[in-house]
């Protein structure tokens, strides 16, 4: 899943950025209202957090500019702890509202739930042949088994199976798996995938990661295609 932080104090972003990266997000961060308008214009995100008080062009008007094209749910994460404030972050279209010092694990579970509320966009659960996967709370399992799984493991095989079938090139699976700043360059995705590979198929007959020689990764069952052929 991935994530917008819009927030100018240094402090806070890294930590959003480091907490939410554990947790398995795709993490994104602009220090200003420009520059974050024109990522979440730009890219699709599952939420965006959007502090009020940022450097040029304010929460509020990163949030009217954003409603005019996108319904991306926000949340408004600010020191500002006035009703009349938090009224009009809503009534300008903001989807939850959270208040400075907060507690982490209610953020995650906010933005869990504003996900679960926008299920048109993102599956709570995904399966391709045997393998179970749970969007929300994190788990996946093959054949009943429970698959142990790193943070970042979990996001490279959600990302694969939301589009299973679908062929990824490593570029773009670097976009929706590692933040704006990963270097295509390195073999960070290759690593990622050997290691993704051996839980997911190694101990099972069926494979169902495959790579695509000079295009890419897809994760789908074959097995019926088989079938079918014979």
């Amino acid at each position: 899943m991935r994530v917008l932080i819009i927030e100018d104090e240094e402090k806070t972003a890294d930590y959003l950025h480091r907490g939410l990266t554990e947790q398995g997000y795709t993490v994104d961060v602009a220090r200003e209202g420009v520059e974050g308008l024109h990522l979440a214009l730009e890219n699709d995100y599952a939420v965006i957090v959007l502090d009020v008080m940022l450097p040029g062009l304010d929460g509020f008007g990163v949030l009217r500019a954003l409603r005019a094209r996108k319904q991306t749910p926000v949340i408004m994460l600010t020191a500002r702890e006035r009703v009349e404030d938090r009224i009009r972050g809503l009534r300008e279209g903001a989807d939850d509202y959270l208040g400075k010092p907060f507690s982490f694990l209610e953020l995650v579970a906010r933005l869990q739930a504003l996900t679960r509320r926008s299920g048109g966009h993102e599956p709570v659960q995904v399966t391709v042949a045997d393998l179970w996967i749970d969007l929300i709370s994190r788990k996946a399992s093959r054949n009943g088994l429970r698959l142990d799984l790193t943070a970042k493991e979990f996001s490279l095989l959600s990302v694969l199976a939301r589009r299973q079938g679908e062929i990824l090139s490593k570029t773009a699976i670097a976009e929706m798996v590692w933040d704006i700043n990963f270097d295509s360059d390195a073999n960070v995705v290759e690593v990622a995938i050997k290691r993704l590979r051996a839980k997911l198929d190694g101990p099972f007959e069926e494979k169902l990661l495959h790579t695509i020689r000079g295009m890419g990764y897809v994760l789908e069952s074959r097995l019926q295609e088989k079938t079918s052929a014979s």
